[in-house]
């Protein structure tokens, strides 16, 4: 991550999420299948909970109690397809503060037509790094097709990770190493049209034409935040929403036009 910081265009206060609930924003995605629609989840502790909110009020449209799953450390989530071309969540647990799980895990959950409180079934992946245990905030999945990848999170650098295609629930998968990354990554997304994605630390994001690896094209300065760990994009592609553990606001930072390049 080597390219010069630059000022964002603009940054607001989109809202303000008034849930009591969420107390450690650790994720954040936006949906495929309702405009206006995004997913976040807390950090560990708060159980196998995801909740579908607005992004212009941040209301809390419904909890989706994902059943079966008792989370570790989940960290990331993100929105992609299944092999069937189908909108699904990946909940990712992944966080691994001590690097001393053997294997770690996803659980794929179709995203819902209808946005009620529900409980939904999840298919759970495990997977391993095949050198060694990492800790792990980030995970970008291709919204138009199945691919998926992880970035670790290190105090020096971390490292981005492709996942297998397909992932076998009968096995541990193995992630390969791609490149090594910057540290303290504590999130990322592809981009709605699958031709750019982010990652995030806890000061700046760095935008990437292309998919993983790609091409860093912008390091753009993200607003202060007490522990900024949840990063997507508007649908429009044209702006980033974060948000944060011990803030309730969902802030938007407009993309400057160096960052929208694709080739």
């Amino acid at each position: 991550m080597s390219a010069a910081p630059i000022s964002a265009a603009a940054e607001n206060v989109v809202c303000r999420f008034a849930d009591k609930r969420f107390t450690e924003i650790s994720g954040l995605t936006t949906s495929l299948r309702h405009p206006g629609v995004l997913y976040l989840h807390n950090d560990s502790g708060d159980g196998p909970f995801i909740y579908a909110v607005d992004s212009s009020t941040c209301e809390t449209l419904a909890t989706l109690t994902v059943r079966g799953v008792d989370p570790r450390d989940a960290e990331a989530i993100s929105i992609g397809r299944d092999e069937h071309g189908r909108a699904v969540i990946w909940f990712a647990d992944i966080g691994d503060n001590l690097d001393s799980w053997p294997n770690v895990r996803l659980h794929q959950i179709r995203e819902p037509k209808r946005l009620r409180d529900k409980t939904v079934s999840a298919t759970t992946y495990r997977f391993s790094y095949g050198d060694m245990p990492h800790n792990a905030e980030a995970l970008l999945a291709n919204p138009v097709k199945p691919e998926l990848w992880i970035v670790t999170k290190q105090l020096a650098h971390g490292s981005l990770y492709r996942l297998p295609v397909p992932l076998r629930t009968t096995e541990v998968n193995i992630a390969r190493k791609i490149r090594q990354e910057g540290g303290l990554v504590t999130d990322g997304a592809v981009s709605p049209d699958g031709r750019r994605y982010v990652v995030r630390d806890y000061d700046d994001a760095y935008i990437y034409a292309g998919l993983p690896p790609g091409r860093l094209i912008a390091t753009v300065p993200l607003p202060f935040q007490l522990q900024g760990e949840a990063i997507t994009w508007s649908p429009d592609g044209r702006s980033l929403l974060i948000a944060s553990e011990r803030d309730k606001r969902l802030m938007r930072v407009t993309l400057p036009m160096s960052a929208m390049a694709v080739s």
